[in-house]
């Protein structure tokens, strides 16, 4: 499912219950100097993310001051995040000029510690090659190394490395659980683009062998993935990022199934296979 974007005006893009990702929370939180926004997600953990600006994070009477160093857009630095638990009520306050702030949500009933990822610890990939066109960066905030610490939620940052070229190639899908073969994960994006009149397009298909669907992507978009194959790829001259949530069912760890007609592919981009290993 595709969501133009659109001032939400704080409220959420993907509320708690969606029909399509049920597991999956997603707001986007602007704010100026000194406003305060709270906010409390019953049954499910989330992770605050500043996209630009510096806030601060109450949550449940414990601070963690100064979060994120990015001002001018999400290419700007590295990302820092807070853990936030089940159903904890959380302020954000902004101390910069503004900022705006992503919050990411998995559904989870059990209600674990708070805790703060800074920039020097967030773990990093880079994988594929200008040659097979699927050169990027992901840059983990919640990935594999939290695994003692948070229930479902993973939350990343995704990046094309140079303009153009493709991204979750090869074709891959999480939309059934049949361990150890495949985990059940939804899957929320927000695209990025620079410059920002770039765009890009999301590609769905159900079956391999029939024709799926297709989404034309601009800077704001919001992609929902409840099943199927999933790449996405920028316009030539462009470069592209996307904020990704995965809500696992039954496991965080995710557990991608490559498309049979593609699979081969995976021995042919370099450091894909560490890539896979570091959602697991």
């Amino acid at each position: 499912m595709h969501i133009p974007p659109y001032e939400n005006e704080n409220k959420p893009i993907v509320d708690a219950g969606n029909t399509t990702v049920p597991s999956n929370y997603f707001n986007i939180v602007k704010l100026k100097k000194d406003e305060v926004f709270e906010y409390k997600v019953p049954d499910y953990e989330t992770c605050v993310v500043p996209a630009t600006g510096t806030v601060n994070i109450e949550v449940e009477g414990l601070y963690f001051n100064s979060l994120g160093v990015r001002y001018k857009d999400v290419w700007d630095g590295d990302p820092e995040g807070v853990y936030i638990p089940t159903g904890s009520t959380t302020l954000i306050t902004c101390v910069s000029e503004s900022a705006e702030v992503f919050i990411a949500g998995a559904l989870y009933n059990k209600v674990l510690d708070p805790f703060v990822v800074r920039r020097d610890e967030i773990d990093f990939v880079q994988y594929g090659s200008d040659k097979t066109k699927t050169h990027r960066k992901i840059k983990h905030i919640l990935g594999q190394k939290y695994h003692d610490k948070v229930g479902r939620l993973l939350v990343s940052e995704l990046f094309t490395v140079g303009q153009g070229g493709w991204s979750g190639f090869p074709s891959h899908k999480h939309d059934t659980d049949r361990l150890p073969d495949e985990s059940k994960h939804d899957e929320t994006y927000n695209f990025r683009f620079k410059p920002s009149h770039g765009s890009g397009l999301q590609m769905l298909q159900s079956i391999d062998g029939s024709p799926g669907e297709a989404f034309h992507i601009v800077n704001g978009s919001t992609i929902c993935i409840e099943n199927g194959y999933h790449p996405c790829c920028v316009l030539p001259g462009y470069e592209m990022y996307y904020f990704t949530i995965l809500g696992g069912i039954s496991q965080r760890s995710l557990i991608q199934y490559f498309q049979p007609s593609h699979a081969y592919q995976v021995e042919t981009i370099p450091g894909i296979k560490d890539m896979i290993a570091k959602f697991k």
